[in-house]
């Protein structure tokens, strides 16, 4: 970082971190309400860019962040309108830099954290800080697993791997997603893995060539494994993978919340729901206290809990979430009335990860811009 730009990478670090600082989104209204850098320790407002045009005829620009903490980071669509900004802040006397790429770059962002487990697999999480979506590589000896990965950055994970000295012979999704575009297919073209799909994906009308996997079925990943633990609720294929003393527990459970139960949409949402509180308490909570869960979500505003990782032991979690502690009939109405909006472009997006329907590189990554929106209240 210089002494007028952060990258969006060093932003990312920084928030993970905790680092208190604030967030001046001259973005319209709208833009900024539904989506916007966020953070455990963030204080973002939004200011329009016309305001800093008439300070710098008027006078005043370090008005326009008055009460603001310090340091500020002005942030755009693409750079260019928060660089002009921040230059006036400084000029005003404020410490202030402008995040270089703007929002466009700031959802080109992947973080890595290593997950501990107690046996031979090495996992890594890959964290995308603009929507707070989760990933996964697990690799032993020479080959390797990519879970849950993002089209948009599948060659993230390829050139991770290769760095790593690890091939990538299987990718692997969770479930349907309806959040963010699916990278399966994009990291099984660059590098010839294997499709891997839960097998309920078909009922929902899978439309390319994958190997399917059920309840207890296993990848082999070296000499460790990815047992498949079927998770319904969030949908009705949802599948956990377990991985030595932790599990991939994709869209079922998170660290502050449980999944929506109405993102498929042939699903009842309180049948759902009551499928997710049996799918919680008879298979995820049923594991060891100690065992690891590694979600695929995270809220903006968690710090993570695992060293550098967004996770949490299955004990802890139980503690954590009061939804855990209710009975059935109450964690439905809980479910079921603290639903947010869908994430954007829903469903399209689950109709290009089923191969229904495609979609060019640029399309895909404008569909999935914003929050996951995959955890019910």
């Amino acid at each position: 970082m210089d002494d007028d730009t952060v990258t969006p990478r060093e932003l990312a670090e920084r928030l993970r971190a905790g680092e208190r600082l604030s967030v001046v989104d001259l973005r319209d209204r709208d833009e900024f309400e539904t989506w916007h850098v966020d953070g455990p320790a963030v204080a973002a407002t939004q200011v329009p860019e016309s305001r800093f045009v008439q300070a710098e005829v008027t006078g005043g620009a370090a008005d326009l962040v008055d009460g603001v903490p310090e340091p500020v980071v002005a942030v755009c669509g693409r750079g260019e309108a928060s660089d002009y900004a921040a230059g006036l802040l400084r000029e005003a006397g404020v410490d202030a830099v402008n995040l270089a790429g703007g929002m466009e770059a700031w959802a080109r962002v992947l973080l890595a954290a290593p997950v501990p487990t107690d046996g031979p697999a090495t996992v890594v999480q890959y964290q995308r800080p603009s929507s707070g979506c989760l990933g996964y590589l697990v690799h032993d000896g020479d080959r390797a697993a990519v879970v849950d990965p993002l089209r948009a950055l599948a060659d993230r994970y390829v050139a991770d791997a290769a760095e790593r000295g690890v091939e990538i012979t299987y990718a692997v999704d969770t479930h349907v997603h309806a959040d963010h575009v699916s990278g399966v297919r994009a990291v099984a073209d660059e590098t010839g893995a294997e499709p891997v799909l839960p097998e309920g994906a078909t009922d929902r009308g899978l439309a390319f060539d994958a190997t399917l996997v059920g309840d207890g079925d296993e990848v082999p990943v070296g000499d460790a494994t990815l047992a498949a633990v079927h998770a319904p609720g969030h949908t009705s294929e949802m599948t956990a993978f377990r991985v030595d003393d932790a599990v991939l527990a994709g869209d079922s459970l998170f660290l502050d919340a449980v999944a929506r139960p109405d993102l498929e949409a042939t699903a009842d949402p309180e049948a759902a729901a009551a499928t997710l509180y049996e799918t919680l308490h008879e298979r995820l909570l049923a594991l060891p206290d100690d065992a690891l869960v590694a979600p695929g979500h995270y809220e903006l505003d968690a710090r993570p809990r695992t060293g550098d990782a967004y996770a949490a032991t299955v004990g802890d979690l139980r503690e954590s979430l009061p939804a855990l502690a209710m009975d059935e009939a109450a964690f439905v109405d809980h479910v079921t009335g603290n639903l947010p909006a869908p994430p954007a472009n829903h469903e399209r997006i689950v109709a290009v990860n089923l191969g229904q329907e495609e979609a060019e590189d640029d399309v895909a990554f404008e569909l999935e811009l914003g929050p996951n929106n995959c955890a019910a209240g």
